[in-house]
């Protein structure tokens, strides 16, 4: 599992500096425009729309579940316990994530302005050659780190259908309860066009909680630090700011797919 999160990180990098070396090859215009959106006009405008990019930036860097099965796979013993070599893994791919996204963000707004889409690789045309090796990239990126982030929900499901509806366990059932779920996924991410919006509402309602605050208040709570020490200060920050995300960065993403559903056409 670990080597299949390394080789998603390597399809990442090579996507993300398609991205900003494809916005960079195509240089700044004097045209320009850094104005603000129509919808964004307006006070309200601003602040839905801000509460809608905490939610995306939430789910930029959100950590997922999916880190438990990963260090019950590391040999732990008292002397050398597994939680040392999954903190380097963690503060290491938060390095990646930094380096492969931030470059993207700054040198795509200052070459395409209030033009860029949410799908940066949408709005850079060409080289159509380099677009499409960019969105193959992401494609397999899809496919592969999908299959990892989905193990606790198909361990559910294929509970779920053996113990309750007593389905008898292996190979044929497991290939066909994946396969039906993951086809109907599809076909969902396929029709729905609010991309940006659906970021929005997950990265605060789904992502913010288990990775923003939830581990601040097993740390409290199991670890007792000294009140008002730096981690005691350090955990409840982030469990404030955890919980402003959940409630208002949905609010923000929902509001954002309701004012553009005028816009939307399904699988466009």
């Amino acid at each position: 599992m670990a080597r299949g999160l390394g080789s998603c990180s390597i399809i990442v990098c090579s996507y993300s500096t398609i991205a900003w070396a494809a916005s960079a090859h195509k240089g700044w215009h004097a045209d320009m425009d850094y104005s603000k959106k129509a919808s964004t006009r307006t006070a309200t405008g601003q602040t839905f729309n801000f509460l809608s990019a905490l939610g995306d930036v939430a789910f930029a860097y959100a950590g997922h579940n999916v880190v438990l099965e990963i260090q019950c796979t590391i040999p732990s013993t008292p002397d050398k316990p597994s939680r040392k070599p999954m903190w380097q893994g963690v503060v290491l791919a938060y390095i990646v994530v930094a380096i492969c996204y931030l470059p993207v963000a700054f040198i795509g707004y200052y070459v395409l302005g209030n033009a860029v889409d949410d799908n940066i690789l949408i709005t850079l045309e060409k080289p159509c050659w380099l677009i499409a090796m960019a969105n193959i990239f992401v494609m397999v990126h899809v496919i592969g780190s999908y299959q990892i982030y989905a193990m606790p929900v198909f361990d559910m499901l294929e509970t779920y259908l053996v113990k309750k509806l007593r389905f008898r366990p292996g190979l044929p059932l497991r290939l066909i309860a994946r396969s039906l779920y993951c086809s109907q996924l599809d076909l969902v991410g396929i029709a729905v066009p609010f991309f940006g919006g659906l970021l929005g509402f997950f990265g605060g309602f789904a992502f913010a909680p288990t990775t923003y605050y939830l581990p601040c208040i097993l740390w409290l709570k199991i670890k007792k630090p000294k009140t008002f020490s730096l981690s005691w200060f350090i955990n409840w920050f982030c469990i404030i700011v955890g919980v402003h995300l959940t409630v208002f960065a949905p609010i923000g993403g929902l509001r954002s797919i309701i004012v553009n559903a005028s816009t939307y056409k399904f699988f466009s």
